[in-house]
C-alpha cells in the first residue's frame, strides 16, 4: 500500500514537472509566427531532410549486399568480383554524394530562413526601443539593452535555425533508422535501443539543470556588458579620478562570475555527453555479440550485422548532439524569455498618431501640474500653473535640483504629469500627434549629445533637407561657425564619441545650431549656455532674438544672466513656484530671486 503511495506521489510529481516545462518553454511559442512567415523555406527545408535521411540509408544497406555477396561466395572469379565490388563503391560514393548535396540545400533554406528571423527580431526590438518612454529607460541599464538585440537575439537564432534543423533531422533519421533495423531483425532491434529509455530519463532531469545555469550565465553577462558600457563611456572620469585599477578590479570579479558560471554549465555537458557516448558503446557491443547468435542461428546475415553497426553509427551521432540540442533550446528559451518581457512591456506614453495637428503654436500651459518618478515617491513638482505664449520668453529659475528640467520633460512629453496637465492651444497634449508634436520643439539639453558623425550631420540632425547656406547661418547664430572652420574638415570634421574632441561650449553651441536648423515652434533651453562666459553669453542670447520672436521660447537656467531678458521670470525652489515676475520687480521683492542675484553679483565676471 505504501508503495503504491509512493509510486501515484512519483507519477504526480513527473506529470506537474513535465507540465511546469511545458510551461516554461512556452515563450518558444511566441517565435511560431516567423515560422509561418518563412513557412515556404521551413517546408522546403523539410523535404530536403526528409531524401537526405533516405539516402542516408542506401550506404547501410550496399555495404550489406556487398558483404553478403563476399561471404555466401557467388562470387565466380576475381575480375568479376572486383567489377561488382567496384560498382558497390560507386553506389556508395554517389548515394552519399547525393546526400551531401541535400545536406547543404537543407542547410541553405533552414539556416538562412534563421538568418531572416534574426534580421526581423532585431529591427523588432529597436523599433519597441524607440516606443518605450523615458521611465524605461531610467530604470534599464544599456549593458541589459545592448545583450538583447544583440546575444539573446543570437541564441535564439541558434533555435530557429541549428537547432530545428538537427532536432527534425535527428527525428527524422532515428524514426527511418528504427524502421530499417525492425525489418532486418525486431528482436535485435529491442536488444540494441534498451538504454534509450535511460537516456531519456537522463536528458529531462539534466536539462533543467542546463536551463537554471543558463539563466545565470545570461546574468552574469549582463553585468558585464553593463560594467564594460560603463567604464568606456565615462573613461574620461575614471582616468581624472586614477580609478583604472578599481573598474579593472571590478570586471575581473564581474569576469571571474561569467566565467564560474559557464564553467559549471561546461562541466554538466562534459559529463552528459559522455554518459550519452557510453550508452551508445553498450549498445555497438550488444549488436555484435548478440548479432552473431543471430547469425550462427541462421536468422540474420553477416551483412545484416555489417548493416545493423552503420545504423548504430548512424544513431551515435544524433545522439550525441541531443546534448548540445537541448542546451540550445534551454539557452534560447531563456533569452527569448528575456525578449518577451521587454516587448510586452508597455510605454506609459504611447504614439498618438491620430491625434490633433494644430496650425500654430499660440499657447502653452500648464495646469495645476504636480509629477513624481512612481507611485509612492516623492513629488518633484508640485501644483505648477504657467502659462506660455507664442513670441514670449518665459524663463524658470531654480537651484540644482528644483525641478527645472522636470518640467521641460513633460512639456515636450517624454513624461506625462502625475496630476494635472498640459494644454496645447487649451488642448491636451495628450489628444495632438506626438510624432508632430516633437517636431515643433527644438530642446537644448544640459546634457549635450553629439553623435559619432560629422559636425554637419550632427547641427542637421533635426531636418530631412538643408543647404550649405542655412548650415552656415546657423552655425554663426550660435557662435561656432568661426571655430568650425578652422578645423581641418570643417563642417565635415568626424567627431568622437559623445563629441570627445570638442570643448564643452564647442558642444553647447554646435546643440544650439543643431535646434536652430530645426526652426522650431516652441523652443526649449535647459541650462545650455553653462559652458559659456557671460559675454559670449549674452551676444548668443542677442542673436537667439529673432527667434524667440517668431516661437514660444523656454529658458531654464541657475544663472541670472541666462534669463535677466525674459518676459516672466518663474522662480523655483523644491518643486513649487515660489516667485513670478520680471527681473526688475523679482529684485525689488527682495526675495528668493533677489538673494540669488546678490550670491552672483559677488562673482568678478559677472555684471547685470
Amino acid at each position: 500500500m505504501q508503495s503504491q503511495r509512493t509510486t501515484n506521489s512519483s507519477q504526480k510529481y513527473l506529470f506537474v514537472s513535465l507540465n511546469k516545462n511545458f510551461i516554461y518553454m512556452s515563450d518558444l511559442l511566441t517565435l511560431n509566427r516567423f515560422f509561418v512567415k518563412y513557412r515556404g523555406r521551413l517546408a522546403l527545408g523539410l523535404v530536403f531532410v526528409l531524401f537526405a535521411n533516405y539516402f542516408g540509408l542506401l550506404p547501410a544497406q550496399i555495404t550489406r549486399k556487398a558483404i553478403d555477396f563476399i561471404s555466401t561466395g557467388t562470387h565466380h572469379n576475381y575480375s568479376d568480383s572486383a567489377k561488382t565490388l567496384t560498382l558497390y563503391a560507386l553506389g556508395i560514393f554517389g548515394v552519399v554524394f547525393l546526400r551531401g548535396v541535400l545536406l547543404f540545400l537543407m542547410r541553405q533554406t533552414i539556416i538562412v530562413m534563421s538568418r531572416h528571423i534574426e534580421f526581423d527580431m532585431k529591427n523588432e526590438i529597436y523599433d519597441q526601443y524607440q516606443k518605450l518612454d523615458m521611465h524605461f529607460y531610467s530604470k534599464a541599464n544599456t549593458g541589459d539593452l545592448m545583450n538583447r538585440i544583440s546575444e539573446d537575439v543570437s541564441r535564439v537564432r541558434m533555435y530557429t535555425g541549428p537547432a530545428i534543423m538537427y532536432l527534425v533531422n535527428i527525428t527524422v533519421m532515428i524514426i527511418v533508422v528504427f524502421i530499417a533495423m525492425m525489418n532486418i531483425s525486431p528482436g535485435l532491434t529491442l536488444v540494441v535501443i534498451f538504454p534509450l529509455p535511460i537516456l531519456v530519463i537522463l536528458i529531462y532531469y539534466v536539462q533543467k539543470i542546463i536551463n537554471t545555469k543558463s539563466e545565470k550565465v545570461q546574468v552574469a553577462l549582463s553585468e558585464l556588458s553593463t560594467n564594460v558600457q560603463e567604464s568606456f563611456a565615462g573613461i574620461r572620469i575614471v582616468k581624472s579620478f586614477s580609478k583604472e585599477h578599481v573598474f579593472a578590479g571590478l570586471f575581473y570579479n564581474q569576469a571571474k562570475n561569467y566565467f564560474n558560471q559557464t564553467m559549471q554549465l561546461a562541466r554538466i555537458n562534459a559529463l552528459f555527453i559522455p554518459a550519452i557516448m557510453l550508452l551508445v558503446g553498450i549498445s555497438s557491443v550488444t549488436v555484435i555479440y548478440y548479432g552473431g547468435i543471430l547469425v550462427d542461428k541462421k536468422q540474420i546475415t553477416y551483412g545484416n550485422i555489417a548493416e545493423f553497426v552503420i545504423y548504430l553509427n548512424m544513431l551515435m551521432w544524433p545522439v550525441g548532439m541531443l546534448g548540445w540540442i537541448i542546451t540550445l533550446i534551454q539557452r534560447a528559451d531563456a533569452s527569448q524569455r528575456r525578449i518577451n518581457s521587454f516587448l510586452h512591456t508597455e510605454p506609459e506614453i504611447k504614439h498618438n498618431n491620430t491625434g490633433k495637428i494644430p496650425d500654430k503654436i499660440k499657447s502653452i500651459e500648464l495646469k495645476n501640474i504636480s509629477f513624481s518618478f512612481g507611485k509612492n515617491k516623492d513629488f518633484v513638482l508640485e501644483d505648477i500653473n504657467l502659462q506660455l505664449s507664442a513670441g514670449k520668453v518665459i524663463a524658470v529659475v531654480g537651484t540644482t535640483g528644483s525641478g527645472k528640467t522636470t518640467i521641460a520633460n513633460l512639456m515636450s512629453r517624454l513624461y506625462d504629469p502625475t496630476h494635472g496637465e498640459v494644454l496645447v492651444n487649451d488642448i491636451p497634449l495628450k489628444n495632438i500627434n506626438l510624432e508632430w508634436w516633437r517636431r515643433q520643439v527644438g530642446f537644448i539639453t544640459q546634457d549635450v549629445l553629439l553623435f559619432s558623425d560629422t559636425i554637419a550631420n550632427n547641427i542637421a540632425f533635426g531636418t530631412k533637407e538643408y543647404s550649405q547656406e542655412s548650415l552656415i547661418e546657423a552655425a554663426k547664430t550660435a557662435m561656432v561657425y568661426d571655430e568650425i572652420v578652422h578645423f581641418k574638415d570643417g563642417f565635415y570634421t568626424m567627431l568622437g564619441e559623445r563629441g570627445v574632441n570638442l570643448s564643452g561650449g564647442q558642444k553647447q553651441r554646435i546643440s544650439i545650431a543643431r535646434a536652430i536648423m530645426k526652426k522650431p515652434q516652441f523652443l526649449i533651453l535647459d541650462d545650455c549656455l553653462s559652458a559659456l562666459d557671460t559675454g559670449t553669453e549674452e551676444q548668443l542670447l542677442q542673436n537667439l532674438l529673432p527667434y524667440f520672436q517668431h516661437s514660444t521660447t523656454l529658458i531654464l537656467g541657475h544663472r541670472i544672466s541666462s534669463v535677466k531678458h525674459a518676459d516672466e521670470i518663474i522662480v523655483l525652489h523644491q518643486g513649487k513656484i515660489l516667485e513670478r515676475g520680471t527681473h526688475l520687480s523679482l529684485i525689488q521683492q527682495n526675495g528668493f530671486y533677489s538673494k540669488l542675484v546678490n550670491e552672483q553679483l559677488k562673482k568678478p565676471e559677472v555684471n547685470y
